[in-house]
C-alpha cells in the first residue's frame, strides 16, 4: 500500500528546517498535518461538523493540546500509567493556538470544531509549544473547513542583545525577553510572554521579529494547500437573517441606546439594566404574540449597542463610565488585611476587586511536575479564583477552568520576575488571588495585589510590580480610533483589543495581548504601551500608599528559615542510621529539617515558627557536622569504661579514649570508681590518629600540673 505524503519546508534564520508533511496520518479527519522541527515532531487533527447546531450564534471551537509521555520515552507515574487530564501548561498550550484561531474563522461559522494536537516525538532541547499553532493551521489550511487564514505562532527570545526565533530550550535560560506571537501575513493577533523589566520599545522590536518569521510559515503553508488542491472551502449556511427586521431595529433604537450609553453611567448594573430596558420596552410594544423573531431581534440589538457604544468613544472621545481615554478608575488599597495569613491585601480598582494571600511553606510544599518533557519541582506557585458571585452570577464551584490558568500563569509569569531566585529563596511561595468583584481585567488586580501581598509577607522581592489591561476602540473607513486605559468589561466585549501589561518601574516583566480586528499598526502599539506605561505608574503610586517596601521581617506566625552547609561526608552523621539523628532534631525541637546533597557539599534547611526552636535545631545541627579541632575543649559523656581508660561521646556521633594515664597527673592503677558511665567529663582534643581517624582526649591536660617535689 502506498501512503502519497506531500509536505513542504522551510527554514529559520538559523538554517533549523521546519517541514509539514500531509496525506499520511490521521486520513478520516477533515485535515491533518505532521509537524517537524529536529526530533520533535507534532500530529495536529481538525474535524468541523458539516451542520450547525439550530440557534447557535457562535462557534463552538474547542482546541487540545496533549504531550503523550512516549514522545520522550517515558511512562506516566501514578497509579494508571496513562496520559490522563491535561497538565496546566497542556492547558496554556491550548490556550495559546485557540486565542490565535478564533478569530480567524469567519463570524456566521457555528458548525462543531474540534482541533486536536498532539507531541509524538519530543527532543527535550525543542519547545513544542511554539510549533502547535503552525501545526493546527496547516491542518485547516489543506482542509476544506472555512477559515481566514493561515496563521502561525513562534516564541522570539532576545539572548545575549541578540532576538532568535523558535530558540533551543537550554538558551532561553539567559534570555531577557521571551515571547509567543501569532500573525497572518499581514496584522499580529495575539502575543503573550515574559521579561526581564524590558522596555516598550525592546518588546515592539521583538513582536516585528517574530512577525517577519511568521510571514514565512503562513508561505509554507498557502503553497502546501495549493499543492493538494485544498484551496476551496465547503459552502454552508448557518445564519438566517431577516434585513427588514435589521434595519427596522437599527432605525428605532439606535438613537435610544445611542442615548442611554452617552449618560456615561459609571455603575455596570445600573449601564446594564438601561440598556436591557430599551429592549424590554420594544418587546412588550409588540404585544402579547409577537410576529417577530425575538432571538433574531436581540442579536441585531446587541449589534447596534456595540456600534452605539463604539461610535459614541470615538465621537465625544469619553468612555462608557465617563472617564477620559486614559483615564485610571479609583483604586484603593490595603495591605495586612488577613491577621492570620503570612502576607494577605486588599486591591480594588472601580469594580474590579482582588483578595490576594501569600503562604510560606518549607522545601517539602514544593510543587512536584511530572510531564513528558520536564520532571522537578516549583518553589513559586500562582493560583487564580474566579466565582461567580464576582459578577453576581449563580455558577457551580467545579475547580479551575482553563481561563482560570491562563490567567493565573500571566500573573505568575508577572511577578516571578522580582522574586529571589531558587537558590536564594529557601521557601515555598504560594500566591492566590480570589477575585471577589470583577468588571475588567481581574488578572491586572491579581498583579498588583500579588505584589502587595508577597511584600507584606516580608518576601524580599526586587520592586513593586503594577498592571493594567489597555483596549481599543477603532473605524476601519474613517482610520479614527481610541486607546483606552484600564478597560471595563464591556470595553472588552465592545473593543478590538485587549492587552495586558505589567512591570515595575523600571521595565515590563509580562503581557498578553489578543487583537480582534485586522490592520493594527505597530504606531497604535506604541502608542499603546506609551499610554500603559503612565498608567502603571500611576498605579504603582498607589500601591505605594498601602506598602512600599518589603517588611524587613515575616509575620510572627510565619515559618523562619536557616540554611546550614555542612561537610558532603557530615550528610550521613546529621541523619543518622535510618533517620534517627534528623528525626529526634525535629522532634525536640520542633522544626523541619530538610537534607539536600549538592555537588560541592550538604545543606541543611531548617524551618521554625519562633527564634528559640530555630536556635536549638541549628546547635544540634553544627554540633553534628562541626570537625573535631586538636586543641579544642569539649564537655563529653562518658559512654563505656575499659580497664585502660573511657571512651568519651565528646561530640555527637564522636567517641574519643581518654586513657587512663590521661586522667589526672597522679597515676591511675584502675579505673574502677575512677568514673562511671553518663558521667559529663571536660576534655581536650590531644590528636587524631592520621591513619585510624581515632580521636586521642585528656582531661590531665586542663588541670594545673602539680609542682614537682624538691629532690633530696
Amino acid at each position: 500500500m502506498q501512503l502519497n505524503a506531500v509536505s513542504k519546508s522551510f527554514q529559520l534564520q538559523d538554517g533549523r528546517e521546519i517541514s509539514i508533511e500531509t496525506g499520511k496520518l490521521a486520513r478520516q479527519a477533515d485535515g491533518s498535518v505532521v509537524i517537524r522541527m529536529g526530533n520533535t515532531m507534532l500530529l495536529a487533527t481538525v474535524v468541523s461538523k458539516k451542520e450547525h447546531l439550530e440557534g447557535a450564534d457562535f462557534l463552538p471551537l474547542s482546541v487540545d493540546y496533549q504531550e503523550k509521555f512516549a514522545s520522550a520515552g517515558r511512562i506516566p507515574g501514578g497509579f494508571l500509567k496513562r496520559e490522563g487530564k491535561l497538565s496546566d501548561y497542556e492547558v496554556l498550550v491550548c490556550r495559546l493556538v485557540d486565542r490565535a484561531l478564533r478569530p480567524m474563522f469567519p463570524d456566521d461559522y457555528h458548525a462543531d470544531t474540534q482541533v486536536n494536537i498532539q507531541l509524538i516525538s519530543a527532543d527535550k532541547d525543542e519547545q513544542p509549544d511554539a510549533l502547535a499553532a503552525l501545526a493546527a493551521s496547516s491542518a485547516l489550511a489543506v482542509s476544506d473547513i472555512p477559515f481566514n487564514g493561515p496563521i502561525s505562532e513562534v516564541r522570539v527570545a532576545r539572548i545575549e542583545g541578540e532576538f532568535v526565533v523558535n530558540p533551543p530550550r537550554s538558551a532561553t535560560e539567559t534570555a531577557d525577553l521571551e515571547l509567543i506571537v501569532a500573525a497572518t501575513m499581514e496584522n499580529v493577533i495575539m502575543v503573550e510572554g515574559e521579561m526581564k523589566e524590558v522596555s516598550e520599545e525592546d518588546m515592539l522590536e521583538g513582536i516585528k521579529v517574530a512577525h517577519e518569521a511568521i510571514k514565512v510559515q503562513c508561505q509554507a503553508q498557502i503553497e502546501l494547500a495549493e499543492l493538494v488542491g485544498s484551496t476551496e472551502k465547503r459552502e454552508y449556511s448557518h445564519e438566517v437573517h431577516d434585513e427588514d427586521l435589521k434595519k427596522r431595529i437599527q432605525d428605532e433604537l439606535y438613537d435610544k441606546v445611542y442615548e442611554v450609553v452617552a449618560r456615561k453611567v459609571a455603575d455596570k448594573k445600573e449601564r446594564s439594566s438601561a440598556i436591557s430596558a430599551v429592549f424590554d420596552e420594544w418587546v412588550e410594544a409588540l404585544g402579547e404574540e409577537p410576529e417577530e423573531d425575538l432571538d433574531l431581534a436581540k442579536m441585531y440589538f446587541k449589534g447596534i449597542h456595540k456600534k452605539a457604544a463604539r461610535n459614541m468613544t470615538l465621537a465625544e472621545r469619553v468612555r462608557l463610565d465617563g472617564r477620559q481615554l486614559d483615564e485610571v478608575r479609583p483604586i484603593a488599597v490595603e495591605a495586612d488585611f488577613l491577621p492570620m495569613a503570612h502576607g494577605s491585601s486588599l486591591f480594588t480598582r472601580g469594580e474590579t476587586q482582588s483578595l490576594t494571600t501569600v503562604t510560606l511553606g518549607t522545601k517539602l510544599d514544593e510543587q512536584m511536575i511530572d510531564s513528558a518533557l520536564k520532571q522537578g519541582t516549583n518553589k513559586f506557585i500562582l493560583h487564580y479564583n474566579f466565582p461567580g458571585f464576582s459578577t453576581g452570577e449563580v455558577k457551580p464551584n467545579r475547580g479551575p477552568g482553563r481561563r482560570e490558568v491562563g490567567h493565573g500563569n500571566l500573573a505568575m509569569r508577572a511577578l516571578k520576575q522580582v522574586i529571589p531566585a531558587d537558590e536564594d529563596n529557601p521557601y515555598t511561595i504560594r500566591v492566590v488571588s480570589d477575585i471577589l468583584e470583577s468588571n475588567g481585567s481581574s488578572s491586572m488586580a491579581t498583579v498588583c495585589a500579588g505584589s502587595m501581598a508577597l511584600m507584606d509577607a516580608g518576601v524580599p522581592t526586587s520592586g513593586a510590580v503594577s498592571g493594567i489591561a489597555m483596549g481599543m476602540i477603532s473605524d476601519a473607513e474613517t482610520g479614527n480610533f481610541a486607546v483606552l486605559s484600564d478597560i471595563l468589561g464591556d470595553e472588552d466585549h465592545l473593543g478590538d483589543m485587549d492587552f495586558k501589561v505589567a512591570g515595575t518601574a523600571k521595565g515590563l516583566t509580562a503581557t498578553q495581548m489578543d487583537i480582534k480586528v485586522d490592520g493594527l499598526s505597530y504606531e497604535v502599539l506604541s502608542q499603546a504601551l506609551e499610554q500603559s506605561k503612565r498608567g502603571r505608574m500611576h498605579i504603582l503610586d498607589k500601591m505605594n500608599e498601602g506598602i512600599s517596601s518589603p517588611r524587613n521581617d515575616l509575620k510572627e506566625h510565619a515559618p523562619r528559615s536557616v540554611v546550614v552547609k555542612i561537610e558532603k561526608d557530615m550528610i550521613g552523621a546529621v541523619i543518622g542510621p535510618g533517620g534517627k539523628i534528623v528525626q529526634e532534631i525535629q522532634k525536640e525541637t520542633n522544626t523541619t529539617v530538610v537534607i539536600e546533597e549538592t555537588e560541592t557539599h550538604g545543606t541543611v534547611n531548617i524551618f521554625a515558627v519562633n527564634k528559640t526552636d530555630m536556635d536549638n535545631a541549628v546547635n544540634r545541627v553544627k554540633a553534628i557536622a562541626s570537625m573535631p579541632e586538636v586543641g579544642e575543649t569539649y564537655t563529653g559523656k562518658v559512654k563505656s569504661i575499659m580497664p585502660f581508660g573511657a571512651f568519651i561521646e565528646f561530640m555527637p556521633n564522636r567517641d574519643g579514649l581518654l586513657h587512663i594515664s590521661e586522667i589526672k597527673w597522679e597515676r591511675v592503677e584502675t579505673m574502677e570508681g575512677v568514673m562511671k558511665v553518663g558521667e559529663e567529663v571536660t576534655v581536650k582534643l590531644i590528636d587524631i590518629d592520621k591513619k585510624t581517624g581515632k580521636y586521642r582526649l585528656s582531661r590531665k591536660a586542663l588541670l594545673p600540673r602539680p609542682e614537682r617535689k624538691p629532690k633530696n
